[in-house]
């Protein structure tokens, strides 16, 4: 009597669930998210930071999805009229509720694609209805989540949030900070200049020498979709003529 055949190396779910199998995960984690952009044609993103905690209405942080939505709204009409130039952004997201689903919400609002990075967690990350749907994409490693986050962004836009968004917030300028991305001039915004002077103390860093003043310059506040807008049009107009020297 003949045995069934094994199953082959790369079926064996078992395998792959394992730990000696992590190295496949990882890269994994890098080529199918690499196909999918390709086949979808990103080329350019302006990625969102923000609570997944913060509710549509009924609580004074909604103030801020509302602001998100806006903005998000706005800058996805503008990167629709750039497409005749074979030029557009997308907006990016974390993928999950709140400021997240915001985002995401005002790219839909315009008609337009719009990318989620969903991750596996025990609470709160559920992909949103409105991502696009061959652009949602499901993480288990964060650090493969986060480089995603940053290969195609020209713009990061940072909106309150708790340790995920900071944690978001300081990688991506820790790696702005110390050149480890040639996207140096990337604007990173952060909304709600009340919020984020009350958060994180940037002064008194500076006071105790803990970073630089020019450091200072790595970002800057806004407190409204309009002023997001004049901030943002003419950086990413700029970082456009200089997106290819970057991949």
């Amino acid at each position: 009597m003949e045995n069934p055949k094994a199953p082959k190396a790369y079926k064996n779910l078992e395998f792959l669930d394992s730990s000696d199998a992590r190295p496949i995960r990882i890269l994994s984690e890098y080529l199918e998210p690499k196909q999918r952009f390709h086949l979808n044609h990103v080329r350019n993103t302006i990625v969102f930071f923000g609570s997944a905690r913060i509710p549509p209405s009924g609580s004074p942080m909604s103030q801020y999805y509302t602001a998100a939505e806006e903005l998000a709204f706005r800058l996805a009409v503008w990167a629709k009229s750039l497409r005749a130039d074979n030029r557009d952004f997308l907006i990016c997201t974390g993928g999950g509720p709140g400021i997240m689903e915001a985002a995401n919400k005002g790219a839909s609002r315009a008609g337009e694609k719009s990318i989620g990075l969903n991750i596996s967690l025990p609470f709160e990350q559920q992909p949103n209805s409105y991502i696009t749907p061959e652009l949602n994409m499901e993480f288990h490693y964060f650090y493969m989540r986060k480089l995603w986050f940053m290969f195609y962004a020209k713009a990061l836009i940072v909106f309150p949030g708790g340790f995920g968004t900071m944690d978001e917030f300081f990688e991506m300028l820790t790696l702005i900070q110390n050149r480890k991305t040639k996207k140096t001039s990337i604007p990173v915004m952060l909304y709600g200049r009340e919020f984020w002077k009350r958060m994180v103390d940037f002064d008194y860093m500076v006071e105790c020498c803990l970073i630089s003043p020019e450091d200072l310059e790595l970002f800057c506040y806004f407190d409204s979709p309009e002023e997001g807008m004049e901030i943002i049009r003419p950086k990413l107009e700029k970082i456009l003529v200089d997106a290819q020297k970057w991949k």
